[in-house]
Parts: structure tokens; sequence; C-alpha cells
């Protein structure tokens, strides 16, 4: 017997978002569930960075509803939306390379002690929280620069969950990464869902999706286009789905 799967904590119902005559998403409908990876995939201008967005709080929707824990609310902000415990990290990461590693992670809410950065609270908190990524950071203390790409992604993530949130959106991640740094932020995103954490994971590439993903939803010209189980949907099933052509019922003669 199959168990059920836990209400959401973040439903968009009948979302759509326009900048000027571009209509970026259309009536999406969606669902982001507690200790589950739903990976959102689609083609270029498909609406997946407008979703993103959109869940994050950068942008308002000019028509629909998002729902917390059934409630409705209203994400104004990017502020707002961590205040309902949503995170986001964008591709362009929003990095400090020339600070280290504990800088990046509490500039701008960096606790005091006696009037004083309390440096070594900082410090323990970012080794507390890096250790339960499993990251390979070699040091909290090095400029963020000296990083790889998967390293950079770690620190990010790590950033986004000082505030204890309970979604995540992960948008292209792995974007411009090798082999064995895509694989390092693809175990991060597990290791979030082992966390509990709703983690929405937005990229182009199906492969890297069907790596870690719980189900798929599939974005075609601001659409959805189909809601996938990754137990039984392989890569032709993605890619009709984000074309919009069928697969062939049966083989070649």
């Amino acid at each position: 017997m199959t168990a059920a799967r836990p209400a959401p904590v973040l439903s968009l119902r009948g979302v759509s978002k326009n900048f000027g005559g571009v209509r970026a998403l259309v009536g999406v409908d969606l669902d982001i569930r507690p200790r589950e990876v739903l990976g959102v995939v689609g083609d270029n201008a498909a609406g997946k960075s407008t979703l993103a967005g959109v869940i994050a709080g950068v942008y308002r929707p000019d028509a629909g509803r998002l729902l917390l824990d059934g409630e409705e609310v209203t994400l104004h902000s990017p502020a707002a939306a961590r205040g309902h415990g949503i995170a986001a990290v964008f591709q362009n990461l929003a990095l400090c390379d020339n600070l280290d590693v504990v800088e990046n992670l509490f500039l701008g809410h960096e606790p005091t002690r006696g009037g004083f950065l309390d440096e070594v609270a900082m410090e323990r908190e970012a080794w507390e929280l890096l250790g339960q990524l499993a990251t390979s950071v070699p040091s909290v203390r090095v400029p963020v620069r000296t990083l790889s790409g998967g390293q950079r992604q770690v620190v990010a993530v790590a950033r986004a969950l000082l505030g204890s949130p309970r979604v995540v959106v992960l948008d292209e991640p792995t974007a411009a990464l090798g082999i064995r740094q895509t694989a390092e932020v693809l175990n991060l995103v597990e290791r979030l869902r082992e966390r509990g954490l709703a983690v929405v994971l937005i990229s182009h590439q199906a492969v890297d999706l069907q790596a870690v993903a719980d189900r798929f939803v599939v974005l075609r010209l601001g659409r959805v286009g189909g809601e996938l189980d990754a137990a039984s949907a392989g890569y032709e099933d993605l890619l009709a789905a984000m074309t919009g052509v069928s697969r062939p019922s049966g083989r070649r003669p």
C-alpha cells in the first residue's frame, strides 16, 4: 500500500505573471510538499525563473493565489517570503568574492556581544551548518573567490538556511558546473530533503533532476505541461512534456 503524501507546505493556484505583453506564467497550479524534491524543468523562456521569483517574493503574481499550509498569503517581497519560511538561491548567488565564508553567511545579520561582532559564535554556527550539509568547503575563513562553483553553491544555500526555512528554491544550481561540482550540488539537495525541507529544484537539465527529484513539473511557454512521478517517468517522458510532442506508442519497424 502506497503511503499518503504529506499535505503541501505551499500551493500555487491559477498563478499568472505578465511582463508587458509577455505572458511568463499562465494559470499555474503547483503543490510543494515537505521532505520532497520537486523538479521543475522546461526549455528556455518556459517560465522557470519567473516561477522561482513568484515563490520567493521577488515578483507579485498578476492573478492567482499562494497558499501556505492552506491559508492564503501575500509574498510582497523576499523579506516577506523569508518571514513565511521560504528561502531562495538564484543563479547569480549574490556572494561577495572579497569576503570569507563566515562574512558572507552573516552579512547584514551579524550577531554582537558587548557591542562587538561575536566572531566566535559566527564561526561556530558556520561550521555546524556546513557540517550538516556534508560540504567540502576547506575552511570558513577562506575568501569565497577561492572556492569552486559547487562550494560557492553550498555557501549560498547555507546562508539561505540560517533563517530555518521550510521551503528552499534553487534556481539552476548546476548551471555552468562540471561533473564533479554538479554531483556535489546534487548531494547537497539530498541533504536538504533529509532535513525535512521542501525543495524546489529548477533546471533545464533533465538529467540532473532525474538524479534527485521525487516529482517533476514541466513548464512549457509559461504553462504546466505535465506533472510526472520520478519513479515511473523516463527522460523521453520529460522531453515529450517539455516539447509537447507525444512519445511514439510503439517501436519503429
